[in-house]
């Protein structure tokens, strides 16, 4: 009896077993996404995922959203799919994720015109006003309401960037510096996780990323550069996460550019919530299927764990997550880019300076 009572104590007093936790992101919900997203809602709920964070790009704002014409009850004026592009988003994307958290990245389409940083401001406050972004501001006496900010979760922090016009401006790079230095010091953050619309410069998806612009190539890089540097000296992770390009890919950084440039950062184009989808670049030649795929709809789902480490799983969304019918069809079948795309010169060691051409 005074053996096993011992037994017990001793396994009372045993560290409780870590404990991993997921999440889900993704971004490129135009198009299709009415019908993608709430098949994407569905499995990280099934996932059990403790939020889902959304890279841009709800709505295509240029033309009239697909899914949108085959959905409406009546025809749409231009007018009229302005005032309803971003409610229907909420709506038919955001709304089926409840009770799930969502969490907002800002994409260029949220600025095609007439839309503007201060419209984007003013429809999704809601969501830029989330109580863990409003009580882990960098700065607690900065009262201003952004289109990028952070927050904290289970050893992680997680930043969302915006770089919707391709850049990083002074105040952003200002506050990223502060933030990156905050974080080097916190012995809670194990991890930091860098979400953005387009991917930083260089990478092998760079045709369509921050270097469509000269002001986004410079600043993407100085902003990489504080990342390798981070790294070094705080010796912990760091993910970078993108969209912007219409499929997956893994390993984005490992390019002969950035092996020649200080070293390799693990990042992700994750474009696939139902966007139209793209060619892979030539950059892609030989890559399993498993780090880059297109024509498929689907999120990342990231297990973090106890030590800050997190891994990604891509979730393929198949077509009996879509409705039945036409409009289904057409999405599961044909929402297609068929144009070719090259990112092996911007990516290459020594890649000239200057923008690169891209795509919608």
């Amino acid at each position: 009896m005074r053996r096993l009572l011992i037994v017990v104590l001793a396994s009372l007093a045993l560290p409780a077993a870590a404990e991993s936790w997921k999440f889900a992101v993704a971004g490129d919900s135009r198009n299709c996404g009415d019908v993608v997203m709430p098949g994407i809602a569905a499995g990280a709920k099934a996932d059990h995922a403790a939020f889902y964070w959304h890279l841009g790009d709800y709505r295509a704002i240029y033309n009239f959203d697909q899914d949108m014409i085959k959905l409406g009850k009546s025809p749409l004026t231009i007018s009229d799919y302005f005032t309803q592009a971003w409610p229907d988003f909420i709506k038919n994307q955001v709304a089926p994720f409840s009770p799930l958290p969502v969490y907002l990245g800002i994409g260029n389409h949220e600025l095609v015109p007439p839309k503007t940083r201060a419209d984007y401001l003013a429809q999704f406050a809601d969501w830029l006003l989330q109580p863990p972004i409003q009580k882990q501001r960098v700065d607690p006496e900065d009262r201003m309401l952004r289109t990028y900010y952070r927050w904290k979760q289970g050893g992680v922090d997680f930043i969302s960037l915006d770089n919707a016009s391709y850049d990083f401006d002074s105040g952003e790079m200002s506050w990223i510096t502060k933030l990156l230095a905050r974080d080097e010091a916190d012995p809670e953050v194990k991890s930091i996780v860098l979400g953005m619309h387009a991917a930083l410069p260089h990478s092998l998806g760079c045709d369509h990323s921050m270097n469509e612009t000269a002001s986004g190539e410079w600043s993407g890089d100085v902003v990489y550069k504080q990342l390798l540097e981070f790294r070094a000296k705080s010796h912990k992770n760091v993910y970078v996460i993108a969209s912007h390009s219409h499929f997956l890919m893994r390993d984005v950084y490992d390019s002969p550019y950035w092996r020649a440039h200080g070293g390799v950062i693990p990042g992700i184009i994750i474009g696939t919530a139902g966007a139209i989808r793209y060619r892979l670049p030539d950059t892609a030649a030989g890559m399993p299927p498993e780090r880059a795929k297109t024509d498929v709809y689907g999120y990342l789902l990231a297990t973090v764990a106890d030590d800050g480490s997190i891994a990604f799983e891509y979730k393929q969304i198949d077509r009996s997550a879509l409705p039945a019918g036409e409009l289904g069809d057409w999405c599961w079948a044909e929402n297609k880019d068929p144009r070719p795309r090259s990112s092996e010169q911007c990516s290459k060691a020594d890649a000239p300076s200057g923008p690169v051409t891209g795509h919608q």
